[in-house]
């Protein structure tokens, strides 16, 4: 499964998120509200939840495996390098 299109929206809003993005897989899948939060080094993907009454969130989509969560975070990541190099809010991005 390829990642085919990003779009991505900073978040400034002074806690950990960095940018909410809605990611298209094969042309053919779209996930809303994926959240890259954190740095560098403690970077990672939240994925869309819905909270539950005890307070836990339960993910409503999310990858089964490793590899596949270092792409999209690896990609998210990227893509978030370049809409701050180029001083864009909100950045759209058709990958082949």
């Amino acid at each position: 499964m390829q990642i085919s299109e990003v779009r991505l929206r900073r978040v400034e809003s002074g806690n950990r998120t960095r940018a909410v993005a809605s990611v298209t897989f094969d042309d053919s899948l779209v996930v809303h509200e994926i959240k890259l939060v954190g740095g560098e080094e403690d970077g990672y993907l939240a994925m869309p939840s819905r909270r539950l009454q005890g307070g836990e969130h339960l993910d409503i989509a999310h990858p089964v495996n490793t590899p596949t969560r270092e792409y999209i975070q690896r990609e998210l990541a990227r893509i978030y390098d370049e809409a701050v190099a180029e001083n864009r809010r909100e950045y759209r991005v058709f990958l082949d």
